[in-house]
């Protein structure tokens, strides 16, 4: 096995999800939201946590934060539900818990989190990842509390323009990824979906490879984008595949990107730390809010061109 760093300088980044375009009114609502998450991933890191114990926390707050298509943000299905998926990987082992079609719960993430560390399966849907939360003690919350008034705005909009894609201005996929202390890497993905999905419908978000991977041999990713089409060319360890090559961890996401592009036609977004501690944040639709933080410095943005340097707090 390859040896990890005994004291890597740890690193934490998240992503709000790709977009067609963040309005004026959200983009610093958006910005600060992400730089909330990364912030208090990376207190998990130099506390001592580990890279699963980070990114879980970070994505529980975006899953916390309304402003994201991810727990009680989640936008609405056909039916004018919240169904969630999310997942997440512990690089040392390839350990992975995943859930899908959830309802009822504030944070899929710890949900995904608890089938990887409290049963021998990977993933959970439905009706059988209801029963586990409830067997195991997760509260259930009223489903109306996870259904916000923008939401419901697009729902309507969505059904009167008869599409099914996602609106613009309806964030995607959140997610995480870390390297902690003892080099050990780690991702999680959570999302609400797309807007006017039909029931029971699964993205990439909770399937490892697609929505995202952790190998401590290579690095972890993050991905946001049009779910069926991630999955299709399996974004997450395509990535990684690129790195395992011997490229950097940014020109592995833009030749994992632009492949799913000239392919599928499909644009996107990934976060990504090597097990070097390298880092990138790359996407190819209009705009993904990120931020990254290592060293005492914390990295934000949400279109290209508008990246932010500030000192961590």
């Amino acid at each position: 096995m390859a040896s990890q760093p005994a004291h890597a300088e740890p690193v934490l980044v998240v992503h709000g999800g790709g977009v067609e375009a963040v309005s004026p009114a959200r983009r610093q609502r958006v910005r600060q939201g992400v730089i909330r998450a990364a912030s208090l991933g990376h207190g998990v890191l130099l506390a001592g946590g580990s890279a699963v114990d980070a990114v879980e926390a970070a994505v529980a707050a975006l899953e916390d934060d309304p402003e994201f298509n991810a727990g009680c943000g989640s936008v609405l299905t056909a039916d004018g539900d919240v169904e969630m998926d999310a997942s997440i990987m512990d690089g040392r082992d390839l350990g992975a818990g995943a859930v899908s079609a959830v309802r009822c719960i504030a944070n899929p993430i710890k949900l995904a989190r608890l089938v990887m560390d409290k049963t021998p399966h990977c993933f959970l849907t439905d009706r059988g990842a209801a029963k586990f939360a409830a067997d195991i003690g997760v509260r259930k919350i009223p489903a109306g509390q996870l259904v916000t008034e923008r939401n419901k705005e697009l729902l309507l909009k969505e059904k009167q323009q008869q599409q099914g894609a996602a609106s613009p201005g309806n964030l995607g996929t959140v997610g995480a990824v870390a390297l902690d202390l003892k080099g050990n890497v780690a991702y999680a993905t959570s999302t609400g979906g797309l807007v006017n999905k039909m029931t029971g419908r699964v993205g990439d978000s909770p399937c490892v490879g697609s929505g995202g991977y952790a190998d401590n041999r290579i690095g972890a990713v993050s991905t946001t984008g049009p779910g069926e089409k991630i999955l299709k060319v399996n974004l997450a360890r395509l990535a990684l595949f690129h790195v395992e090559q011997g490229k950097t961890v940014e020109e592995a996401a833009e030749l994992a990107l632009g492949y799913m592009n000239s392919r599928l036609k499909g644009l996107g977004g990934l976060i990504m730390v090597n097990r070097a501690g390298d880092w990138a944040a790359k996407w190819t639709s209009t705009s993904m809010p990120w931020a990254a933080v290592k060293g005492g410095k914390v990295h934000s943005g949400t279109e290209m061109g508008d990246t932010t340097v500030t000192d961590l707090c």
